[in-house]
């Protein structure tokens, strides 16, 4: 028979790729960890990990069990809620997953006050891009996303969370400090710093262009970065110009180390959505947060 225990060792090894970080995280010594997933791989009798000096790669077969380890643990971890939920009792722990913005400027907030609400539930925060988010969400390693642009698929269900708008922002001393706006051809003209590829960010970007005419590779592009404080550094250094969410530069825009440049004619208005997986039920502690988030629009 399959023990638990060892599905969720293992499926840690998984995650982080390496025994000593997976013992760290689970409390455990790293013997005690290379025990257990080899008494796993006796009792498959299948090789489960591939060894590449400090990290570990999951073989063919690997995979398949990570997908259904992933299912049995998080399904264990909701029928304990479900009983406390049924004793009256709310606790036990949640992972969400939520994209650059809304991870690193809505929810530590929101999590704190529903910490407060709820001391006997523990949150862990995965932050990724979007399309990182949204594959977390279908793998089971996490139960509820939010993120800044749909994806297409069948199995994820959207739900509106809060509004947001990427703006045109220029470091003191730019040339457009002191304009009023601009148009949208002085922005395709500028050297342009984008996000990269399955950020949030720039598909709603690239989905607004198109809507407005304008292919994306009409930009003057001089750099992809991969984080929304790289991108603020870039602006900071005169590298070039970029759309970048109003709520990540309010700080900035604050004490003056940049300016926002309104665009004539055109705004790039988004929606954070949160995301559940339509396969799963909802365990009670996500109710709960879910209910929580919809409280504070």
């Amino acid at each position: 028979m399959l023990d638990i225990h060892q599905l969720e060792i293992f499926a840690k090894v998984a995650e982080l790729k390496n025994f000593s970080k997976a013992a760290q995280e689970m409390y455990l010594t790293q013997p005690t960890v290379s025990q257990h997933v080899s008494s796993l791989e006796n009792y498959l009798g299948i090789k489960l990990f591939d060894r590449m000096g400090k990290e570990v790669a999951l073989t063919k077969a690997g995979e398949i069990l990570y997908r259904y380890a992933k299912q049995i643990t998080s399904l264990r971890g909701e029928a304990q809620q479900a009983l406390d939920h049924f004793r009256g009792k709310k606790s036990g722990h949640l992972t969400l997953g939520a994209s650059t913005i809304p991870g690193e400027y809505i929810l530590p907030s929101l999590l704190g006050k529903f910490k407060r609400e709820y001391p006997s539930i523990s949150v862990t925060l995965r932050i990724g891009d979007t399309e990182e988010i949204v594959d977390a969400l279908l793998t089971s390693r996490i139960e509820l996303g939010i993120i800044g642009a749909k994806i297409s698929h069948t199995r994820l269900h959207y739900t509106s969370f809060v509004e947001d708008e990427l703006i045109v922002v220029v470091p003191r001393g730019h040339r457009w400090w002191k304009k009023t706006s601009i148009g949208i051809q002085e922005l395709c003209d500028e050297p342009f710093i984008m996000r990269e590829a399955g950020s949030g960010t720039r598909i709603s970007m690239e989905k607004r262009l198109d809507e407005i005419g304008i292919p994306p590779d009409r930009l003057k592009i001089i750099a992809e970065v991969g984080s929304t404080t790289a991108v603020k550094q870039a602006i900071k250094a005169h590298l070039g110009v970029s759309l970048i969410s109003e709520r990540a530069v309010e700080e900035e825009i604050r004490l003056q180390q940049f300016r926002k440049v309104p665009i004539k004619k055109v705004e790039f208005k988004r929606t954070f959505f949160i995301i559940q997986d339509k396969k799963r039920s909802a365990s009670p502690l996500c109710k709960a947060l879910i209910q929580f988030l919809s409280e504070q629009k």
